[in-house]
């Protein structure tokens, strides 16, 4: 059994108002990790308070966040144990930059797949959440996107940076789409996308704690989630996968671009 999405919601929303919005007004000190990624101090303070408050509300889930070492969260993914999946701080650039759009990501994995879902963007307080089988929600409202049937119609999310060569070539020069975003939080395009505001996803090579939530998300708006092979993300225990989401109408015609 799932614990309550409220009291997760409620974890998330007292994270970005108390620890990520403080943060991002003083600006943060900010270093660069050893994948040339950025961090700031309230990454690690805010993984901190998530990981305590989510072990006081199921002490039984194990634990796997974006700031703890890769060897503690391949052994959390490889455990097939049941564990909260966060980003602390998705957008971290931004964040430091700064630009306002960043946003706190939680999952729960049970038996390989994302069961419980929660984005929080605490400068538009907006809350995307859904449970498996149960619909997604917008601060506690159902959304239902509207269908789209020609990619050519569509605004996409596209992170050119991490395409190879070749597709990032073909996105950028063939009227393949209508066009183009790429807003830096990987959360929030997800969020983005289930809600309605964009019609694809194609990113190069998301961490799992990019898309763990996000997937849900979509995937309860009625989009379909795959790699560029059409293999779900979540088919095989891994730390990243290529990204290629869309609704269901559109999305074959997607792959179709990048095979």
């Amino acid at each position: 059994m799932a614990p309550d999405i409220q009291k997760v919601i409620h974890i998330a929303q007292t994270a970005g108002k108390n620890i990520l919005l403080p943060g991002f007004k003083q600006q943060a000190k900010a270093s660069i990790k050893n994948d040339g990624s950025v961090v700031t101090e309230t990454d690690f303070k805010c993984q901190d308070f998530l990981q305590h408050e989510l072990s006081k509300l199921a002490p039984s889930i194990a634990f796997l966040g974006e700031e703890m070492t890769q060897d503690e969260q391949l052994n959390c993914l490889q455990s097939n144990a049941r564990f909260w999946c966060v980003d602390p701080l998705d957008g971290t650039s931004n964040f430091a930059t700064p630009i306002p759009l960043f946003a706190i990501s939680i999952a729960l994995i049970d038996q390989g797949k994302p069961i419980l879902a929660c984005i929080h963007d605490p400068i538009r307080q907006e809350t995307f959440t859904a449970v498996r089988g149960q619909g997604f929600q917008l601060n506690r409202q159902a959304i239902q996107s509207k269908p789209i049937e020609q990619l050519t119609q569509a605004v996409g999310f596209v992170d050119f940076k991490r395409l190879d060569t070749q597709t990032a070539t073909r996105f950028a020069t063939q009227k393949l789409y209508r066009s183009q975003r790429n807003i830096g939080s990987c959360a929030l395009e997800w969020a983005w996308l289930a809600a309605g505001r964009g019609q694809f996803i194609i990113h190069g090579s998301e961490k799992l704690w990019d898309y763990a939530a996000g997937c849900l998300l979509a995937e309860e708006a009625g989009c379909a989630v795959s790699d560029f092979n059409n293999t779900h993300p979540f088919k095989y225990a891994q730390l990243n996968s290529s990204i290629a989401a869309a609704p269901k109408g559109i999305h074959k015609q997607l792959l179709s671009t990048l095979m």
